[in-house]
């Protein structure tokens, strides 16, 4: 069981809506009192006077969510680490695992993985994220971005990680294929190096002309230098659209 010991006001109010927004089981005494005989972990902050012989945590209003990911995690015996496993693609699935536990799901637009993921890292021991090696245009560009922000990266063979879904669930593979990617080991790396497909580029000249203001295609020249990292996409259309 969770204890929740604190006089701050603020700080006990947040923590009480996120244990029950996750429907778990706690319950709150005063610092100071009597633990339950059942308590396993105990949340506190730092302005209060605790001394528990129990894993205790110390929380603050900045990071209510994380506090309480790091005692679920202490309940279910996982290490704790934290580990976010990435499906990529145009709207990468994103999973963020505390040890075995899944804590925080995303999807959303390439362009935004990076900040979310760094948001969701922030002020982990060690943290490492993994990402799936299809999508190779996308993966590229998650892997060197998030490699430029001094994120450990994996790159992991995502095959049979996107699971069956069934009546009711449609649209969640690609997250339920990043908790699984989490879970897999993979092969350091801070770059992805390969030679894009016609298909590929193809898929790069379509949307330069989707995104153009003159709805114009970009040249493969230039798309190869998207494709490899050289250029964002909306550069290489500014680029195209100035000559």
């Amino acid at each position: 069981m969770i204890v929740v010991a604190t006089g701050d006001f603020e700080l006990y109010h947040d923590l009480v809506a996120e244990l029950r927004e996750r429907d778990v089981e706690f319950t709150t005494v005063e610092p100071g009192d009597p633990l339950p005989e059942r308590a396993r972990v105990l949340i506190t902050g730092d302005t209060d006077d605790v001394d528990a012989a129990l894993e205790t945590i110390v929380a603050s209003t900045d990071d209510v969510r994380g506090a309480v990911d790091e005692a679920l995690a202490v309940l279910r015996g996982g290490d704790g680490r934290t580990i976010v496993g990435i499906d990529p693609g145009p709207n990468p699935g994103i999973a963020v695992l505390s040890g075995d536990l899944v804590v925080a799901a995303f999807r959303v637009p390439v362009e935004d993985v990076t900040a979310v993921v760094m948001d969701e890292i922030e002020g982990a021991l060690d943290p490492l994220v993994r990402v799936g090696d299809g999508a190779r245009l996308h993966g590229k560009r998650i892997v060197e971005s998030l490699a430029t922000e001094g994120v450990r990266v994996e790159l992991v063979d995502e095959t049979g990680t996107t699971p069956y879904l069934g009546a009711g669930v449609r649209g969640l593979d690609d997250v339920l294929a990043a908790v699984n990617i989490a879970r897999l080991e993979g092969e350091h790396v801070e770059s992805r190096q390969f030679e894009p497909t016609e298909g590929e580029l193809q898929v790069i000249k379509t949307r330069s002309r989707e995104r153009s203001t003159e709805n114009r295609t970009i040249t493969e020249a230039l798309a190869r230098r998207v494709a490899s990292g050289q250029l964002t996409l909306d550069e290489a259309i500014e680029e195209h659209e100035s000559e």
